[in-house]
């Protein structure tokens, strides 16, 4: 079975959705049977590589609600997240375009640890206040998550792996995906949003049935 999750690096729900993705993949009893691909979805493509703003106006502007208002909705999403087990501090988020943290972890895909790249990057920029744009920090965190600091930085001086982001937004665009998290089974089977464990369990059990009765 293959799982293909769009998903991306600045998306709160989408750190959100892994980790809940994940505990359904813990109690699926097929999981050796599964490979997952992390998919590339810019929220913004248009933005700034470095916003120079914090989260919370960022939001208030782009929202058309109070800095008040936006701080609340951080604080939901906070609140959230730590029933994952998830520490964020929306507070010292740096905000920017992520086209090339996606580079990133095509990069990492093709050396077979694309999803200790993204934990990394996203554990970056929700909990540590990483400017998530800048090259040098992309550069750090994906040597951190087991990357040559030397072939990340030749990726991202080279503009290798663009082609491949656009194809996965394309093929969002194609399957009809206009938000992330989004779950592909089998290209049959779809979750949208960050849905609870359960959802998700149930959606793979009822891919691995079909499957099973397809052979």
């Amino acid at each position: 079975m293959q799982v293909e999750i769009w998903s991306d690096i600045v998306c709160p729900w989408c750190y959100i959705g892994k980790r809940r993705f994940e505990a359904a993949l813990a109690a699926f009893d097929g999981r050796d049977e599964v490979s997952v691909r992390y998919r590339s979805f810019e929220l913004a493509p248009d933005e700034a590589v470095d916003l120079d703003q914090p989260l919370t106006q960022m939001l208030a502007e782009k929202m058309g609600v109070s800095p008040s208002q936006a701080r609340a909705m951080n604080d939901r999403v906070t609140a959230i997240a730590a029933e994952e087990g998830l520490r964020y501090q929306l507070d010292r988020a740096r905000p920017g375009n992520t086209f090339d943290a996606h580079r990133v972890t095509h990069l990492a895909a093709d050396a077979g640890i694309q999803d200790a790249v993204v934990e990394r990057l996203q554990a970056g920029y929700f909990s540590e206040g990483v400017r998530i744009g800048d090259h040098e920090e992309l550069i750090r965190l994906a040597a951190e998550a087991g990357l040559g600091a030397d072939t990340v930085r030749d990726t991202l001086d080279s503009g290798r792996y663009a082609d491949e982001v656009h194809a996965d937004e394309a093929l969002a665009r194609q399957l009809g995906i206009r938000g992330v998290p989004f779950f592909v089974i089998d290209r049959r089977y779809g979750v949208s949003g960050a849905q609870g464990v359960d959802v998700l369990l149930a959606t793979l059990e009822r891919a691995r049935h079909e499957l099973t009765l397809a052979n």
